[in-house]
């Protein structure tokens, strides 16, 4: 897996790995794992059980309708723009640059200006707290239609944070962590000032890299300062030329970066359609490449744990099948998986039960379940190694701060009894708010989108329009609360607020969502 050249491997077919190369002779024998193969089955995998509610023909007609007349009125205030009768506070050329080429195409900032900037005032809202449970939001008013704002000085205590993260609350306590990063802190500085492969690497990350690789149960782990550089930089120093990536339809943009940046040959499959997915590996291996029809060089499958704008679980011993059989490699992100899922919080593969070596490259952050900063790869030795010297975030990215690499390590250092009791509790928690608030959304008409074993699920107003008033209305009301809307990443028909719960939340946070007042 390491050349991205792929040399002789014929499709990417990965190496044979045996027992004794598994860190610390513990890999696939710990915890779950362990137990189900001496059973001979998994004892958690179950048939995925998702709740995909399909929005009713009306409502899908009066979404795009909306969209439609708001295009055409932007189109209409474009010209009155243009023709200097409306004030445009958009960015645009200086009148001496009119002749050099545009930084951007007009048409690029037509959503920005037109539709987002109306109903700008529900994000971007500056807090003032900790992102625990609840937080204190600045109150900010606009007198230009929110092309700017104003704060007024007045603080809106105790907002139910339903847009975070933040999924076990270890972002939002004063404890025995915060003491370990004070005391990291005075002894290493706030930062390394270097990248990995010159000074920047201390013995403080070395001893969060092998707390990574025991934790996973794999053979080594590499940590690195930013979750979305660890996609980025790290998937083109894996494929390059004459490999090919197959993606899902609604992965994240670093992945989709990192694809792109890499130069191999992508090709897109339906979201977690194990069938379309079969077809291109199928199409791929009897055709190989275009027009020379050699074989690929490398096969690189690129999935999510969990899908953070849908809530969707990957189908993973699906695909894991299906590397298998075709001989391809599989790059699994686990940003919001990592800590959230599983018995004990080692993500997916521990959900599903299956052997950690059917993943060849593991990625995942410390930004949602360990409340910190930075993201990790991990995998087979080799590989780690491989990226030690290849990795672009370690030729030219800054090393992880100290005082976030104490974070993480305090935070995961409960990955024994400790841990696992703690997030067997949190799990059944979260699980009994989730069901209370899917039980009052439904009795209040919304429409939803539900993975019952996730932290996140998408209450659905689907233009624009409706989700600015779905976000004000909520910060209204008695018991205020803050999501997040799908946009970008999702077709309108597919839009909706995001709400993510925390084990920190009160057990009754879900009573009364929805209703009217």
């Amino acid at each position: 897996m390491a050349d991205p050249g792929g040399g002789a491997v014929y499709n990417g077919t990965p190496h044979n790995q045996s027992a004794a190369d598994c860190h610390g002779g513990n890999c696939w024998k710990n915890g779950v794992v362990k137990e189900s193969q001496q059973n001979g089955n998994s004892n958690f995998y179950r048939p995925i059980v998702e709740s995909f509610e399909e929005a009713p023909l009306h409502v899908m007609v009066f979404t795009y309708l909306g969209y439609g007349i708001g295009t055409l009125f932007g189109y209409l205030r474009d010209f009155l723009r243009n023709s200097g009768i409306e004030k445009c506070n958009a960015a645009v050329e200086r009148e001496e640059q009119k002749d050099f080429v545009p930084l951007y195409q007009n048409f690029e900032n037509f959503y920005i200006r037109n539709i987002y900037m109306r109903i700008r005032d529900n994000w971007n809202r500056p807090i003032c707290s900790a992102p625990g449970a609840v937080f204190d939001v600045m109150e900010r008013v606009t007198d230009d239609y929110n092309w700017t704002f104003r704060f007024t000085g007045r603080i809106i205590k105790d907002v139910i944070n339903m847009g975070s993260y933040n999924f076990l609350g270890l972002a939002a306590k004063y404890d025995e962590s915060m003491r370990t990063v004070k005391e990291v802190i005075e002894t290493y500085g706030l930062g390394v000032g270097s990248t990995r492969q010159e000074m920047g690497t201390l013995d403080k990350h070395k001893e969060l890299e092998d707390l990574v690789a025991k934790f996973l149960n794999v053979e080594a782990a590499m940590v690195f300062g930013m979750g979305f550089a660890t996609n980025s930089m790290n998937i083109p120093a894996l494929v390059g030329k004459g490999c090919l990536i197959l993606s899902d339809e609604l992965n994240h943009a670093s992945l989709v970066l990192g694809a792109r940046l890499s130069g191999a040959t992508i090709r897109i499959f339906k979201h977690n359609n194990v069938q379309s997915l079969e077809k291109l590996l199928r199409d791929a291996v009897i055709y190989g490449q275009p027009r020379t029809r050699r074989a690929w060089r490398k096969i690189l499958i690129l999935v999510e744990g969990i899908y953070s704008m849908e809530g969707s679980i990957v189908h993973l011993p699906d695909i894991v099948a299906l590397k298998k059989k075709y001989k391809a490699y599989l790059y699994m992100d686990e940003a919001h998986s990592i800590g959230s899922v599983g018995p004990t919080g080692r993500g997916v593969v521990e959900f599903f039960g299956l052997d950690p070596r059917d993943i060849d490259v593991y990625m995942g952050t410390f930004t949602k379940s360990f409340g910190a900063a930075g993201g990790y790869i991990a995998g087979r030795k080799d590989l780690v190694d491989y990226l030690r010297t290849h990795s672009h975030s370690a030729a030219y990215g800054t090393s992880m701060s100290p005082g976030s690499r104490a974070n993480h390590q305090s935070n995961e250092t409960h990955h024994g009894t400790r841990w696992d009791h703690r997030r067997a509790a949190e799990s059944t928690a979260t699980g009994k708010k989730y069901k209370i608030l899917q039980t009052e959304t439904k009795q209040n008409g919304i429409h939803c989108v539900w993975q019952r074993r996730v932290s996140c699920g998408a209450p659905a107003p689907l233009h624009a329009c409706e989700s600015s008033g779905f976000c004000k209305a909520s910060i209204k009301q008695k018991n205020r609360c803050g999501g997040r809307w799908i946009s970008s990443y999702a077709p309108c028909r597919s839009a909706g607020s995001v709400l993510c719960f925390s084990s920190t939340h009160p057990g009754d946070a879900g009573h009364g969502f929805g209703s009217p007042g």
